[in-house]
């Protein structure tokens, strides 16, 4: 038996958030900024209903501002449910991101991005920022990285073993060489010189990975390189998750990535 009183009258409709005005004129407005954030149509149940949920939450922070922020933390839940599932392993998100790079599965550039709604997450547990940290546009530009990862995850093997060889080589020697080249072509972020972060100085760690990926691809990379070598890929592992401005973070992923596909050449195999 239903004892709740009735109604007074038809609810009030929603009102619009004022601080969503400077983003769009009115309500159908919202439906075009969210217009290409296209579900993958081979994606489980799951992974569905978490991007769609995010998709719909920039569309409603029409009237709420807060969705928008609340939008990107949904969309990890699917990114990190495929991740675990391609790599097949239940690791942290930012370890699944750092090993879908180190597989070739996605970018260094795509993994930076990744890694802001990452760190983003972060903040929002430990207080440090609020939902109302993003407004609509700029979650809609992270929620559209997770479904462009999302959906590059999720083609067949062959396809996504072609697309990472286009990308970055059909070898890890390749691919390093490649990347070393991006990188000795990319100016270092002007704004970061002579900034350290958690104590490590960027000039210098740039530098001294750089000079140690160089020796390794001219094959003189001797144990004591080695061994530095993996203390920048600490330093960097540290340093590239609190990185908050899109270039630097790109451009210290790519280091990192360069960093461990040199390292990982001195691993003895397993016998």
């Amino acid at each position: 038996m239903n004892t709740l009183p009735p109604l007074p009258g038809p609810l009030p409709l929603p009102a619009p958030d004022p601080r969503a005005h400077d983003v769009v004129l009115d309500y159908a407005g919202m439906h075009a900024l969210v217009a290409d954030l296209v579900l993958p149509g081979d994606a489980s149940m799951h992974v569905m209903s978490a991007m769609e949920t995010s998709r719909e939450l920039i569309r409603h922070s029409y009237y709420r501002y807060e969705f928008a922020t609340v939008a990107v933390m949904h969309s990890l839940f699917a990114l990190e449910h495929v991740l675990a599932e391609r790599l097949a392993v239940n690791k942290p998100l930012q370890d699944l991101i750092e090993r879908a790079v180190d597989a070739g599965l996605i970018t260094a550039e795509l993994a930076a991005e990744l890694d802001r709604g990452r760190l983003l997450r972060d903040k929002l547990t430990q207080g440090a920022v609020t939902s109302a940290a993003l407004g609509p546009a700029r979650a809609t530009d992270m929620v559209r990285v997770v479904f462009d990862a999302v959906s590059l995850l999720l083609r067949p093997s062959a396809v996504a073993e072609a697309t990472a060889a286009d990308m970055s080589g059909a070898q890890p020697e390749d691919q390093l060489a490649r990347l070393w080249e991006e990188h000795r072509r990319a100016l270092f972020p002007a704004s970061f010189r002579g900034v350290d972060i958690e104590g490590v100085d960027l000039v210098l760690l740039d530098a001294d990975v750089a000079g140690l990926v160089q020796r390794e691809l001219n094959a003189v990379l001797d144990d004591r390189g080695i061994a530095i070598l993996w203390a920048c890929i600490a330093d960097l592992d540290k340093i590239v998750p609190l990185i908050n401005e899109e270039y630097c973070a790109a451009y210290f992923a790519r280091l990192r990535t360069m960093a461990k596909l040199a390292a990982a050449r001195h691993i003895p195999t397993a016998t």
